[in-house]
Protein backbone atom coordinates (compact mmCIF):
# COMPACT_ATOMS: atom_id res chain seq x y z
CA UNK A 1 0.00 0.00 0.00
CA UNK A 2 1.51 3.66 -0.75
CA UNK A 3 1.51 5.92 1.87
CA UNK A 4 -0.78 8.96 1.47
CA UNK A 5 0.45 12.13 -0.22
CA UNK A 6 1.97 14.97 1.87
CA UNK A 7 -0.10 18.05 2.31
CA UNK A 8 1.01 20.98 -0.19
CA UNK A 9 2.31 24.10 1.75
CA UNK A 10 2.38 27.11 1.54
CA UNK A 11 -1.71 25.70 2.44
CA UNK A 12 -4.76 27.29 0.63
CA UNK A 13 -6.04 29.44 3.35
CA UNK A 14 -8.33 32.31 2.77
CA UNK A 15 -6.20 35.39 2.92
CA UNK A 16 -9.21 37.42 4.90
CA UNK A 17 -8.34 34.99 8.41
CA UNK A 18 -6.07 36.63 10.61
CA UNK A 19 -5.56 32.48 11.89
CA UNK A 20 -4.49 29.77 9.92
CA UNK A 21 -7.19 27.37 10.91
CA UNK A 22 -4.65 24.44 10.07
CA UNK A 23 -2.47 25.65 12.51
CA UNK A 24 -4.36 25.01 15.74
CA UNK A 25 -5.15 21.16 14.67
CA UNK A 26 -0.72 21.25 14.13
CA UNK A 27 -0.57 22.33 17.34
CA UNK A 28 -2.35 19.66 18.95
CA UNK A 29 -2.06 16.58 16.72
CA UNK A 30 0.63 16.95 14.44
CA UNK A 31 3.48 19.50 15.50
CA UNK A 32 5.81 18.23 13.32
CA UNK A 33 4.35 17.85 10.21
CA UNK A 34 6.04 16.78 7.10
CA UNK A 35 5.03 18.43 3.68
CA UNK A 36 5.74 18.88 0.03
CA UNK A 37 6.40 22.40 -0.65
CA UNK A 38 4.52 23.69 -4.02
CA UNK A 39 8.26 25.29 -5.12
CA UNK A 40 9.64 21.27 -4.60
CA UNK A 41 11.15 19.20 -2.12
CA UNK A 42 10.41 18.43 1.32
CA UNK A 43 9.97 20.03 4.77
CA UNK A 44 9.15 19.73 8.19
CA UNK A 45 6.88 22.39 9.67
CA UNK A 46 7.15 23.22 13.17
CA UNK A 47 4.16 24.83 14.82
CA UNK A 48 4.89 24.77 18.80
CA UNK A 49 6.08 27.76 20.68
CA UNK A 50 8.87 26.00 22.19
CA UNK A 51 10.16 24.16 19.29
CA UNK A 52 9.83 27.20 17.29
CA UNK A 53 11.67 29.61 19.58
CA UNK A 54 14.70 26.42 19.72
CA UNK A 55 14.88 26.26 15.83
CA UNK A 56 15.56 30.27 16.06
CA UNK A 57 18.21 29.95 18.66
CA UNK A 58 19.63 26.07 18.33
CA UNK A 59 23.18 26.62 15.94
CA UNK A 60 22.29 23.03 15.26
CA UNK A 61 19.62 24.78 12.74
CA UNK A 62 21.71 26.00 9.87
CA UNK A 63 20.64 28.48 7.41
CA UNK A 64 23.84 28.59 5.49
CA UNK A 65 22.79 25.10 4.59
CA UNK A 66 19.38 25.97 3.32
CA UNK A 67 21.68 27.96 0.22
CA UNK A 68 23.31 24.70 -0.85
CA UNK A 69 22.58 22.61 -4.34
CA UNK A 70 19.67 20.29 -3.16
CA UNK A 71 18.42 22.31 -0.10
CA UNK A 72 13.87 22.18 -0.37
CA UNK A 73 13.29 25.73 -0.04
CA UNK A 74 10.06 28.14 0.06
CA UNK A 75 11.44 30.20 -3.30
CA UNK A 76 11.58 28.58 -6.50
CA UNK A 77 15.05 30.57 -6.86
CA UNK A 78 18.31 30.00 -5.43
CA UNK A 79 19.71 32.02 -1.85
CA UNK A 80 22.67 33.89 -1.52
CA UNK A 81 25.21 32.40 0.30
CA UNK A 82 26.40 36.40 0.61
CA UNK A 83 23.01 37.99 2.23
CA UNK A 84 23.31 38.08 6.30
CA UNK A 85 20.65 36.29 6.43
CA UNK A 86 21.73 33.34 4.59
CA UNK A 87 24.92 32.64 7.15
CA UNK A 88 25.80 31.29 10.27
CA UNK A 89 28.98 32.23 12.25
CA UNK A 90 31.38 32.85 12.08
CA UNK A 91 30.66 34.80 8.38
CA UNK A 92 27.51 36.03 10.48
CA UNK A 93 29.07 37.10 13.16
CA UNK A 94 31.70 39.10 11.08
CA UNK A 95 28.95 40.87 9.10
CA UNK A 96 26.44 41.43 11.61
CA UNK A 97 29.14 43.52 13.75
CA UNK A 98 30.62 45.50 10.95
CA UNK A 99 26.38 46.32 9.91
CA UNK A 100 25.56 46.97 13.30
CA UNK A 101 28.32 50.28 13.23
CA UNK A 102 25.97 51.52 10.54
CA UNK A 103 22.62 50.37 11.60
CA UNK A 104 22.46 51.62 15.33
CA UNK A 105 19.01 52.76 17.29
CA UNK A 106 20.25 56.47 17.26
CA UNK A 107 20.74 56.44 13.75
CA UNK A 108 17.11 55.28 13.13
CA UNK A 109 16.17 57.93 16.29
CA UNK A 110 17.80 60.68 13.85
CA UNK A 111 15.27 59.80 11.33
CA UNK A 112 11.84 60.28 13.68
CA UNK A 113 11.22 63.59 12.01
CA UNK A 114 11.58 62.89 8.78
CA UNK A 115 9.39 60.00 8.84
CA UNK A 116 6.85 61.64 11.20
CA UNK A 117 7.12 64.11 8.06
CA UNK A 118 6.68 61.06 5.63
CA UNK A 119 3.17 59.98 7.72
CA UNK A 120 1.88 63.39 7.75
CA UNK A 121 2.98 63.93 3.77
CA UNK A 122 0.63 60.77 2.60
CA UNK A 123 -2.06 61.44 5.13
CA UNK A 124 -2.36 65.14 3.64
CA UNK A 125 -2.77 63.63 0.23
CA UNK A 126 -5.23 61.29 1.30
CA UNK A 127 -7.00 64.20 2.85
CA UNK A 128 -6.58 65.94 -0.41
CA UNK A 129 -7.83 63.13 -2.65
CA UNK A 130 -11.08 62.44 -0.58
CA UNK A 131 -12.59 58.95 0.22
CA UNK A 132 -12.50 56.27 -0.94
CA UNK A 133 -8.47 56.10 -0.96
CA UNK A 134 -6.60 52.86 -1.71
CA UNK A 135 -4.89 52.34 2.00
CA UNK A 136 -2.21 49.87 0.10
CA UNK A 137 -0.99 52.58 -2.42
CA UNK A 138 -1.50 55.65 -0.58
CA UNK A 139 0.19 54.61 2.40
CA UNK A 140 0.71 51.11 3.62
CA UNK A 141 3.58 50.23 0.84
CA UNK A 142 5.16 53.67 0.25
CA UNK A 143 5.68 55.04 3.96
CA UNK A 144 8.18 52.06 4.61
CA UNK A 145 9.67 52.15 0.84
CA UNK A 146 9.95 55.98 1.63
CA UNK A 147 11.52 55.35 5.30
CA UNK A 148 14.33 52.54 4.36
CA UNK A 149 15.33 53.91 1.27
CA UNK A 150 15.96 56.99 2.72
CA UNK A 151 18.12 55.30 5.96
CA UNK A 152 19.98 53.81 2.97
CA UNK A 153 20.72 57.25 1.42
CA UNK A 154 18.39 56.34 -2.10
CA UNK A 155 17.03 58.90 -3.76
CA UNK A 156 13.13 59.46 -3.99
CA UNK A 157 12.87 58.97 -7.75
CA UNK A 158 14.04 55.47 -7.65
CA UNK A 159 11.10 54.65 -4.27
CA UNK A 160 8.57 53.52 -7.30
CA UNK A 161 11.54 50.83 -9.38
CA UNK A 162 12.88 49.68 -6.17
CA UNK A 163 9.03 48.94 -4.94
CA UNK A 164 8.17 46.94 -8.01
CA UNK A 165 11.27 44.78 -7.95
CA UNK A 166 10.46 43.90 -4.18
CA UNK A 167 7.01 42.84 -5.08
CA UNK A 168 8.23 40.52 -7.43
CA UNK A 169 11.29 38.94 -5.26
CA UNK A 170 8.52 37.93 -2.44
CA UNK A 171 7.37 35.37 -4.45
CA UNK A 172 6.22 31.93 -3.72
CA UNK A 173 4.29 30.88 -7.03
CA UNK A 174 3.16 34.44 -8.20
CA UNK A 175 6.15 34.80 -10.43
CA UNK A 176 8.47 32.23 -12.08
CA UNK A 177 12.13 31.70 -11.28
CA UNK A 178 13.31 33.62 -14.57
CA UNK A 179 10.82 36.90 -13.61
CA UNK A 180 12.26 36.53 -9.75
CA UNK A 181 16.18 36.37 -11.20
CA UNK A 182 15.36 39.22 -13.48
CA UNK A 183 13.67 41.20 -10.54
CA UNK A 184 16.90 40.58 -8.69
CA UNK A 185 19.79 40.97 -11.08
CA UNK A 186 17.93 44.70 -11.61
CA UNK A 187 17.84 45.13 -8.48
CA UNK A 188 21.61 44.37 -7.56
CA UNK A 189 22.90 45.86 -10.10
CA UNK A 190 21.08 49.16 -9.26
CA UNK A 191 22.57 49.16 -5.79
CA UNK A 192 25.97 48.17 -7.61
CA UNK A 193 25.76 51.78 -9.32
CA UNK A 194 24.67 53.45 -6.14
CA UNK A 195 27.57 52.28 -4.01
CA UNK A 196 29.96 53.65 -7.16
CA UNK A 197 27.64 56.93 -6.49
CA UNK A 198 28.23 57.06 -2.59
CA UNK A 199 32.26 56.34 -2.58
CA UNK A 200 31.94 59.39 -4.95
CA UNK A 201 30.22 61.37 -2.82
CA UNK A 202 29.28 59.80 0.67
CA UNK A 203 26.24 61.04 2.69
CA UNK A 204 24.77 60.62 6.48
CA UNK A 205 23.16 57.55 5.32
CA UNK A 206 23.26 53.97 6.43
CA UNK A 207 24.63 52.46 3.01
CA UNK A 208 27.76 55.18 3.15
CA UNK A 209 28.40 53.96 6.75
CA UNK A 210 29.00 49.87 5.31
CA UNK A 211 30.69 51.43 2.05
CA UNK A 212 33.36 52.81 4.78
CA UNK A 213 33.32 49.15 6.82
CA UNK A 214 34.19 47.77 3.74
CA UNK A 215 37.05 50.48 2.47
CA UNK A 216 38.36 50.35 5.32
CA UNK A 217 39.43 47.01 5.54
CA UNK A 218 36.98 45.90 8.32
CA UNK A 219 36.41 42.71 5.94
CA UNK A 220 32.82 43.54 4.36
CA UNK A 221 33.53 42.10 0.59
CA UNK A 222 31.72 43.51 -1.84
CA UNK A 223 29.09 40.83 -2.13
CA UNK A 224 28.47 40.98 1.41
CA UNK A 225 27.87 44.67 1.21
CA UNK A 226 25.58 44.81 -1.79
CA UNK A 227 23.49 41.88 -0.18
CA UNK A 228 23.06 43.73 3.53
CA UNK A 229 21.43 46.91 1.31
CA UNK A 230 19.62 44.11 -0.31
CA UNK A 231 17.97 42.29 2.35
CA UNK A 232 17.53 45.63 4.46
CA UNK A 233 15.91 47.02 1.64
CA UNK A 234 13.12 44.06 1.46
CA UNK A 235 12.85 43.26 5.26
CA UNK A 236 12.30 46.89 5.66
CA UNK A 237 9.83 47.37 3.03
CA UNK A 238 7.10 44.56 2.75
CA UNK A 239 6.53 43.38 6.41
CA UNK A 240 5.99 46.90 7.25
CA UNK A 241 3.89 47.03 4.65
CA UNK A 242 1.69 44.40 5.07
CA UNK A 243 1.45 44.92 9.01
CA UNK A 244 -0.17 48.34 8.23
CA UNK A 245 -2.59 46.82 5.78
CA UNK A 246 -3.32 43.85 7.49
CA UNK A 247 -3.66 45.83 10.79
CA UNK A 248 -6.70 47.92 9.29
CA UNK A 249 -8.76 44.82 8.72
CA UNK A 250 -7.80 43.44 12.33
CA UNK A 251 -8.67 46.79 13.87
CA UNK A 252 -12.34 47.17 12.17
CA UNK A 253 -13.00 43.38 13.31
CA UNK A 254 -12.08 45.08 16.88
CA UNK A 255 -13.44 48.26 17.02
CA UNK A 256 -13.28 48.48 21.18
CA UNK A 257 -9.63 48.00 20.50
CA UNK A 258 -9.21 50.24 17.77
CA UNK A 259 -11.24 52.80 19.93
CA UNK A 260 -8.57 52.45 22.21
CA UNK A 261 -5.74 53.19 20.21
CA UNK A 262 -7.52 56.37 18.81
CA UNK A 263 -8.57 57.96 22.16
CA UNK A 264 -5.42 56.55 23.86
CA UNK A 265 -2.46 57.19 22.23
CA UNK A 266 0.09 56.58 25.13
CA UNK A 267 -0.73 52.97 24.26
CA UNK A 268 0.40 52.79 20.84
CA UNK A 269 3.84 51.11 21.45
CA UNK A 270 2.29 48.54 23.28
CA UNK A 271 -0.72 48.68 21.19
CA UNK A 272 2.35 47.55 18.42
CA UNK A 273 3.34 44.81 20.13
CA UNK A 274 0.28 43.21 20.31
CA UNK A 275 -0.64 43.78 16.33
CA UNK A 276 3.23 41.79 15.81
CA UNK A 277 1.67 39.32 17.53
CA UNK A 278 -1.59 38.68 16.17
CA UNK A 279 -1.64 39.76 12.80
CA UNK A 280 -0.47 37.47 10.19
CA UNK A 281 1.59 38.43 7.61
CA UNK A 282 3.55 35.75 6.59
CA UNK A 283 2.92 32.26 5.42
CA UNK A 284 6.07 30.86 7.23
CA UNK A 285 9.28 32.01 8.67
CA UNK A 286 12.65 31.70 6.91
CA UNK A 287 13.77 27.88 6.11
CA UNK A 288 16.82 26.27 8.20
CA UNK A 289 18.26 22.12 7.82
CA UNK A 290 19.26 20.32 10.30
CA UNK A 291 22.81 19.88 10.83
CA UNK A 292 22.50 16.46 12.62
CA UNK A 293 19.54 14.28 13.49
CA UNK A 294 17.57 16.41 16.36
CA UNK A 295 13.87 15.69 17.88
CA UNK A 296 11.65 17.95 18.14
CA UNK A 297 8.15 17.49 20.69
CA UNK A 298 8.86 13.64 20.10
CA UNK A 299 9.31 13.73 16.51
CA UNK A 300 12.94 12.60 14.87
CA UNK A 301 13.79 15.08 12.47
CA UNK A 302 16.73 13.28 9.85
CA UNK A 303 19.66 15.32 9.11
CA UNK A 304 19.83 17.47 6.22
CA UNK A 305 16.51 18.17 6.74
CA UNK A 306 14.68 21.50 5.46
CA UNK A 307 12.83 23.02 8.72
CA UNK A 308 10.17 25.72 8.71
CA UNK A 309 9.02 27.48 11.70
CA UNK A 310 5.47 28.58 11.94
CA UNK A 311 5.77 31.52 13.63
CA UNK A 312 2.22 32.78 13.95
CA UNK A 313 1.40 29.47 14.82
CA UNK A 314 3.65 29.64 18.21
CA UNK A 315 2.12 33.26 18.41
CA UNK A 316 -1.43 31.61 19.16
CA UNK A 317 0.26 28.92 21.37
CA UNK A 318 -0.92 29.29 25.19
CA UNK A 319 2.89 28.41 26.15
CA UNK A 320 3.23 31.55 24.88
CA UNK A 321 1.12 33.30 26.61
CA UNK A 322 -2.63 33.22 28.26
CA UNK A 323 -5.84 33.41 25.62
CA UNK A 324 -3.42 33.55 23.08
CA UNK A 325 -6.88 34.17 20.97
CA UNK A 326 -7.63 37.17 22.63
CA UNK A 327 -6.52 40.35 20.56
CA UNK A 328 -5.83 42.72 23.55
CA UNK A 329 -3.88 46.08 22.98
CA UNK A 330 -3.45 46.80 26.40
CA UNK A 331 -1.18 43.59 27.05
CA UNK A 332 1.85 44.37 28.40
CA UNK A 333 5.32 42.80 28.16
CA UNK A 334 4.40 40.23 24.89
CA UNK A 335 6.73 37.79 24.54
CA UNK A 336 6.36 37.22 20.93
CA UNK A 337 8.80 36.38 17.89
CA UNK A 338 7.68 38.77 15.38
CA UNK A 339 11.38 39.96 14.64
CA UNK A 340 12.93 36.23 15.32
CA UNK A 341 15.18 35.26 17.80
CA UNK A 342 18.73 34.76 18.21
CA UNK A 343 21.45 35.72 16.00
CA UNK A 344 19.33 36.51 13.61
CA UNK A 345 16.95 38.68 15.21
CA UNK A 346 15.76 41.67 12.91
CA UNK A 347 18.59 44.15 12.32
CA UNK A 348 15.72 46.29 11.54
CA UNK A 349 13.07 46.09 14.35
CA UNK A 350 13.97 49.39 15.62
CA UNK A 351 12.98 50.84 12.83
CA UNK A 352 9.85 48.49 12.13
CA UNK A 353 9.04 49.75 15.64
CA UNK A 354 9.92 53.79 14.97
CA UNK A 355 7.95 53.67 11.72
CA UNK A 356 4.67 51.40 12.86
CA UNK A 357 4.08 53.60 16.16
CA UNK A 358 4.30 56.90 14.03
CA UNK A 359 1.85 55.67 11.35
CA UNK A 360 -0.72 54.50 14.33
CA UNK A 361 -0.44 57.89 16.08
CA UNK A 362 -0.80 60.01 12.77
CA UNK A 363 -3.34 57.98 11.21
CA UNK A 364 -5.79 57.49 13.66
CA UNK A 365 -5.01 61.44 15.22
CA UNK A 366 -5.92 62.66 11.51
CA UNK A 367 -8.46 60.43 10.62
CA UNK A 368 -9.89 58.90 13.77
CA UNK A 369 -12.86 56.90 11.90
CA UNK A 370 -10.00 55.00 9.38
CA UNK A 371 -12.13 51.98 8.11
CA UNK A 372 -12.40 49.64 5.24
CA UNK A 373 -14.54 51.18 2.82
CA UNK A 374 -15.48 47.60 1.59
CA UNK A 375 -16.67 43.97 3.43
CA UNK A 376 -13.24 41.74 3.67
CA UNK A 377 -15.07 39.54 1.02
CA UNK A 378 -14.36 42.10 -1.18
CA UNK A 379 -10.91 42.67 -0.76
CA UNK A 380 -8.10 41.76 -3.58
CA UNK A 381 -5.54 39.63 -1.81
CA UNK A 382 -2.16 39.39 -3.29
CA UNK A 383 -1.54 35.41 -4.21
CA UNK A 384 1.34 33.15 -4.88
CA UNK A 385 3.96 35.24 -2.62
CA UNK A 386 5.29 34.27 1.01
CA UNK A 387 3.49 37.28 2.53
CA UNK A 388 -0.15 38.37 3.47
CA UNK A 389 -1.76 41.21 2.68
CA UNK A 390 -4.10 42.40 0.13
CA UNK A 391 -3.51 43.79 -3.25
CA UNK A 392 -5.97 46.72 -2.97
CA UNK A 393 -7.43 48.21 0.18
CA UNK A 394 -10.18 50.99 -0.27
CA UNK A 395 -10.55 53.29 3.03
CA UNK A 396 -13.23 55.74 4.21
CA UNK A 397 -12.96 58.14 7.78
Amino acid sequence: MSEPALPIFPFGTPPELDDEPAHRDLRRNDPVCRVQLASGGTAYLISRYPDVKRLFVDRLFSRAAATRAGAATLRPAPLSPHMILSMDPPDHTRVRGLVNRAFTPRAVERMRPRIQQMADELVDRMIEHGPPVDFVRAFAEPFPAMAVAELLGVPGADHGRLQAWMDVLMSITAHTPEEIHTASAQMRGYLADLVSEKRAAPGDDVLSAMIEAHDEGDRLSEPELLQTAYIVLIGGYETTATLLANSLLTLDRHRDQRALMRDCPEIIPAAVEELLRYVRIARASLERVATADVELSGVRVPAESTVIALKYSAHRDEALLPDPDRFDVTRENIPHIAFGLGIHHCIGASLARLELTIAYRTLLGRLPGLRPAVPVSDVDWKVGLITRGPRALPVCW
